[in-house]
């Protein structure tokens, strides 16, 4: 993607505004950013129609104009060229995906039987939709900033598969808009407090508190660099041994090290291969539980 966008923009570049020409490479350029879009993909060996096919084309006319608006001001040592066209890909989604469409997404999943191709492609779809529309970040105030990405992240994806398993429950005649963000916002906010809450009741209970201090400047090294030292060092082998079925590379210590680096699940699960998010968040929860008392220990 990132050679052939280049030469097209380069090449838009020199064209006028509003010409015939610069139209055409508009157009070339589009497609090639989509090539890579998050919703609206063709299902594998059939075409695809009605709501799909109706936010496709209006997503693709959406970002017909905003590339033309963004291409002259477009500066590639300031933003790579990949960046540059996914961030107005996904600018031109969210501006196109408003309730009404969200709605549509989620009636058109209640229309398949469940454990059918089509079921499962709806879901796939919607599911992407919400993700850029963004979800809501509650309780932020409540939870310790150093612990929140964590329990948020899990929130997050027990939301979703309850938007898989449930979303014959979604009523849009129900609430006072019938929104789909609305209910699953709702869901998340419970999810939310259900983790911490349980997090808080299991041994973790002192890891969880020590994890929510900020050090103060007379603290040193801080909590979160002994953590890493204690992770790093691993002088037992116990982090490097606990790893995945038959993926030695998936241990506890690289997968921990990762989250302590800021890195978001999606970013690790490509790291490892595609490694499905809720597998790589359940044995990093699991093994956090198992190595508490070693880091009260150490800490």
């Amino acid at each position: 993607m990132d050679e052939q966008l280049t030469k097209l923009i380069t090449e838009a570049q020199r064209h006028p505004p509003d010409s015939e020409e610069r139209q055409k490479v508009l157009t070339q350029m589009v497609d090639e950013i989509l090539r890579s879009r998050k919703i609206c993909r063709t299902p594998k060996d059939k075409s695809f129609s009605g709501i799909y096919q109706e936010i496709y084309q209006e997503v693709r006319q959406q970002l017909l104009r905003d590339v033309d608006q963004a291409l002259d001001s477009y500066n590639a040592q300031r933003t790579p060229v990949r960046e540059w066209g996914n961030t107005l890909r996904d600018s031109a989604c969210k501006k196109i995906l408003d309730d009404a469409r969200l709605q549509r997404l989620a009636l058109s999943a209640q229309q398949f039987k469940p454990q059918t191709e089509e079921r499962d492609y709806a879901i796939r779809e919607l599911l992407e939709a919400i993700r850029l529309r963004k979800l809501c970040r509650p309780h932020s105030n409540k939870i310790p900033a150093n612990f929140y990405n964590l329990i948020y992240e899990e929130a997050v994806n027990k939301t979703l598969l309850y938007v898989c398993q449930k979303i014959d429950n979604y009523d849009p005649k129900k609430g006072k808009t019938g929104s789909l963000m609305t209910w699953v916002n709702f869901r998340l906010d419970k999810v939310i407090i259900e983790i911490w809450d349980e997090f808080l009741k299991s041994e973790n209970t002192l890891l969880a508190e020590e994890l929510g201090k900020l050090p103060t400047p007379q603290e040193e090294p801080s909590l979160s660099e002994r953590m890493r030292e204690c992770l790093e060092e691993d002088a037992e082998n116990i982090f490097r041994r606990e790893h995945m079925r038959e993926r030695p590379d998936a241990n506890f210590q690289a997968i921990a090290l990762a989250k302590m680096s800021g890195k978001r699940w999606e970013e690790i699960s490509a790291e490892f291969g595609g490694i499905k998010i809720a597998a790589l968040s359940n044995f990093f929860q699991r093994g956090t539980r198992k190595f508490a008392p070693k880091f009260r220990e150490y800490l």
